[in-house]
């Protein structure tokens, strides 16, 4: 739509000169209403680039910024339910569903935790149509977003603008930080279950 079009470069235009409240503003509206990939992350680093001692101050607002906006959109999805999934992504949450019920921490955390260009807003939305517990919801949303934004932020204050080149030229570095953490997720799920295999052929 050209409405968003609009929004979205009015918005591009306007945020750096709000410092902080633009991070907090920018990772809101990202999460919740208007997709703004890469603005959030790079305005969070361009701040810390300039002001490397304020780091942990805009990591912060980016990630409540961010958690603010996922709270809006998975309470939406959880009044409206499946017909809200499809409606907004266009499809039905085919494997999505069993993974949030299974998993439901993991498909909090992992997906907020996930670097771009992976998708994030799909699964807060599957997190509310299938309801998955509102306390977990706000925890692994703000662990996973907190380690995100903590970390693009460290890295910009320590690399300077060599980090936002990196950021936007690392697409197989997310997808492989996403498999690792799955595979390190899957690792610690089977513990028990070895150990118990373990004990009980000692037995």
């Amino acid at each position: 739509m050209a409405w968003k079009q609009q929004l979205v470069s009015w918005l591009k235009m306007m945020l750096p000169a709000l410092g902080g409240f633009g991070v907090f503003l920018s990772a809101f509206v990202d999460s919740s209403f208007v997709p703004l990939p890469l603005v959030t992350d790079l305005l969070l680093m361009e701040l810390c680039i300039r002001h490397p001692l304020r780091m942990p101050y805009y990591g912060a607002l980016a990630a409540v910024g961010s958690l603010a906006g996922c709270i809006w959109i998975y309470w939406l999805a959880r009044k409206g339910g499946e017909a809200y999934y499809r409606k907004t992504q266009g499809h039905s949450p085919g494997t999505i569903r069993r993974f949030v019920q299974d998993y439901p921490m993991a498909c909090v955390f992992l997906p907020a935790v996930a670097p771009f260009p992976v998708p994030f807003k799909p699964f807060v939305i599957a997190q509310g149509v299938f309801q998955v517990p509102f306390g977990t919801f706000v925890v692994g949303t703000l662990l996973g977003r907190g380690l995100l934004f903590f970390g693009e932020g460290f890295l910009a204050a320590r690399y300077g603008a060599a980090a936002k080149d990196y950021l936007m030229n690392q697409k197989w570095t997310a997808v492989g930080v996403v498999l690792g953490l799955v595979v390190l997720f899957l690792v610690i799920r089977r513990l028990p279950a070895l150990r118990r295999t373990e004990y009980s052929q000692t037995d």
